[in-house]
């Protein structure tokens, strides 16, 4: 009586989900019995052919490692299941009010009421021209934006990631740079949408945990050095995430200089217009420098017809308008004065297409409600500074109390913008305030301000300096 060979025997049961179907393949190839004309080689090579033709069909579809599991949405998990009483969570990017609850904007809520009949047909696959060109407004200005024409094109998208997203697809299909340069301290998507795009990511030096400052001497050699022609590079517009410390406009200034310089193509991640001062002019400026600097590209100067500076916005509406939910963006693209951008807007078309096909219109059609509207806009506005702020309030509190518990300097809270601030502090020293505190922060020391208030901010304090008392 013939036996299966062990390996074969070991093979069909680690594989027991295609056992079925391999046994019934098997008995379609191999008809034994004692007459038979075939022969025990064949039966054998019949055999191998199978097993591995199923084993290459598992390794390829089934047989997955399960990929790490994404660190911000695990602690929030971890939080809601933790019942202690005084936990705090500094872990999301969300806005809270004093209360610790989420927020709805005023002027969201009154346009909410205004789109009561609003049904629920499909977008155009560019998004909604209103919403675009609200969103544009917003970003450049007007005055800008009337002297852009067709060197700008835009389109919606599915909030900042899908602005992003959109953006790497698009450069890495068309562009092809070399490599993607981003802050060694950046958002952590950054990294994987454009690795997903297939586009090599390096870093270049952002935050210096020493002077708690941007390492702009850093910042400035790395680019000059490794940067090439047409590679991209990742900004943030204002409020810098995860650290909360931006450049001065001088430093822009100088960004800017050598990016036109060296031919480099930016793409500005603007999530936080508005929401990191409260004044939307003052948080733009960066994007609009820069956009100033590609309309004083000149081509009758220059060497080669497609150099001079161009850039991206992949712009969110999550923060300033508090719609997380609701997945709210747009990607702009401007070009030099010599080129027109209205090719490129129906390659994006034609991506978005074949990703999603529409945006959501519920999200987008609040915003244009809201800024089409001069006394929302204005209600708007005043729901900036409200937010901005309630986060300066509990920056400047979150000093007071650290300054007295530990005798350090923590001036450097009041001096940052946005919702973070990055504490520097080790895996370890984040362990311990979330095993012995109950107070969460994201592993890298990344802490939102917004989970503070009144209530918990002195209780936080205490904690921190518990923590870095061994370091004191």
């Amino acid at each position: 009586m013939l036996k299966t060979p062990k390996f074969l025997t070991r093979r069909l049961k680690t594989n027991l989900s295609c056992t079925n179907n391999l046994l019934t393949r098997l008995c379609c190839v191999i008809k034994y019995h004692p007459r038979s004309s075939i022969t025990w080689d064949e039966i054998f090579s019949s055999l191998v052919k199978t097993v591995l033709r199923f084993a290459r069909m598992q390794n390829q579809y089934l047989d997955l490692s399960i990929p790490p599991a994404d660190p911000a949405f695990t602690l929030m998990a971890d939080f809601e299941a933790d019942h202690h009483p005084r936990k705090v969570s500094l872990i999301a990017g969300t806005y809270r009010d004093e209360y610790g609850n989420p927020w709805v904007l005023p002027s969201v809520r009154e346009a909410k009421k205004i789109l009561s009949d609003i049904t629920h047909e499909y977008s155009a696959i560019a998004g909604s021209p209103t919403f675009i060109n609200l969103a544009k407004e917003l970003v450049f200005g007007r005055s800008l934006l009337s002297r852009l024409e067709d060197n700008a094109a835009s389109i919606q998208t599915v909030s900042g990631t899908g602005a992003n997203h959109l953006a790497a697809t698009f450069l890495a299909r068309h562009l092809r740079p070399a490599r993607v340069l981003i802050p060694a301290q950046t958002w952590i998507n950054h990294k994987s949408i454009w690795e997903m795009a297939g586009v090599p990511v390096a870093e270049y030096p952002y935050y210096s945990l020493a002077t708690k400052t941007v390492d702009f001497t850093g910042m400035l050699d790395t680019l000059e050095n490794i940067a090439e022609t047409s590679d991209v590079v990742i900004l943030q517009a204002c409020a810098h995430n995860p650290t909360g410390v931006d450049l001065s406009q001088a430093q822009w200034m100088q960004v800017a200089d050598l990016v036109r310089r060296k031919n480099l193509f930016v793409v500005f991640d603007s999530a936080y217009q508005g929401f990191a001062t409260g004044d939307v002019n003052g948080d733009a400026w960066a994007v609009r420098h820069f956009a100033e600097n590609i309309l004083l590209t000149n081509k009758t100067k220059m060497a080669h017809p497609h150099r001079g500076m161009s850039m991206c916005v992949a712009q969110s509406f999550s923060k300033n308008f508090g719609l997380y939910g609701e997945r709210v963006g747009a990607l702009h693209l401007v070009v030099p004065p010599h080129l027109s951008a209205q090719g490129a807007c129906g390659e994006l078309m034609a991506i978005a297409r074949a990703e999603y096909s529409n945006p959501p219109q519920f999200g987008s059609r609040i915003v244009e409600t809201v800024l089409g509207d001069s006394a929302l806009r204005a209600q708007w506005e005043r729901d900036l500074e409200t937010m901005s702020s309630r986060i300066r309030k509990m920056r400047r509190e979150l000093r007071r109390r650290l300054e007295g518990e530990t005798g350090l300097d923590w001036s450097r809270l009041e001096t940052e913008t946005g919702m973070f601030t990055y504490t520097g502090f080790d895996k370890g020293q984040v362990a311990r305030l979330r095993g012995e505190f109950h107070v969460y922060l994201l592993p890298s020391g990344r802490m939102s301000v917004c989970g503070l208030n009144e209530s918990n901010v002195q209780y936080v304090a205490h904690a921190i300096s518990q923590v870095l008392r061994t370091n004191i």
